[in-house]
């Protein structure tokens, strides 16, 4: 049953990601918010390799597609620090939308992303593993505290707190919540493609946060 569950996230992402380019084009490809379609590009090939796993086989192939679902997660899932701070910006807070709040947010995503390359990326072991009907390739050995997460997350949160505060926007910090309840709630039934519902809650709460702020700040400027 997973396999099909992960071909449907695939498909809502794509679907997303064709969203989130139509509003890219609106709004302009040079804000930070655009990182979105970098981290949803991840979300789709994660769910596409692991709904294709059983079809293409154990193998060099499928270790080396599962492999470059690590390194797109080391990469890509930081940047959403980056949006975090460009969401803020947008809400109009003074106080962290200056030169250095930018650097210090560039500075945070570095150090996330290279803290999640050395922790669990580079050199990183895989081995071929069957759950509920996927097969995939996952760390041989147990991974440490999940720093880069919770550092993405937090900031995530923040920005969403603000965003409620400051514009009676709720939907971000609810998405983020809903994703930390997700990811520690054990399901009744067995199913590991479950849980990745609530990264699909979150995205979805991150593209409609961007689409409010696009609106927002062409209805201030005019």
């Amino acid at each position: 049953m997973d396999p099909y569950i992960y071909a449907l996230y695939s498909l809502f992402y794509f679907v997303l990601f064709l969203w989130g380019l139509k509003l890219s084009l609106h709004s302009g490809f040079t804000s930070l918010t655009n990182v979105l379609l970098l981290v949803t590009f991840g979300l789709i090939y994660d769910n596409t390799v692991l709904a294709a796993g059983s079809i293409i086989g154990e193998g060099s192939l499928l270790k080396g597609l599962n492999l470059m679902r690590y390194w797109i997660h080391a990469l890509f899932t930081p940047l959403l620090i980056l949006f975090s701070w460009a969401a803020v910006r947008k809400s109009g807070l003074t106080s962290i939308s200056n030169r250095k709040g930018e650097i210090l947010a560039w500075l945070f995503t570095a150090a996330m992303i290279l803290t999640e390359l050395i922790q669990n990326t580079i050199g990183i072991k895989i081995e071929p593993a069957r759950k509920y009907g996927v097969l995939s390739y996952e760390p041989a050995a147990s991974h440490v505290p999940p720093i880069m997460i919770i550092g993405v997350t937090l900031a995530l949160l923040a920005a969403g707190l603000i965003l409620w505060k400051r514009l009676k926007w709720k939907w971000l910090a609810i998405g983020v919540i809903l994703m930390g309840i997700g990811s520690t709630v054990p399901f009744p039934f067995k199913s590991d493609a479950a849980t990745n519902g609530f990264e699909l809650v979150l995205l979805i709460s991150l593209w409609a946060t961007k689409s409010f702020l696009d609106q927002y700040k062409n209805q201030a400027s005019t």
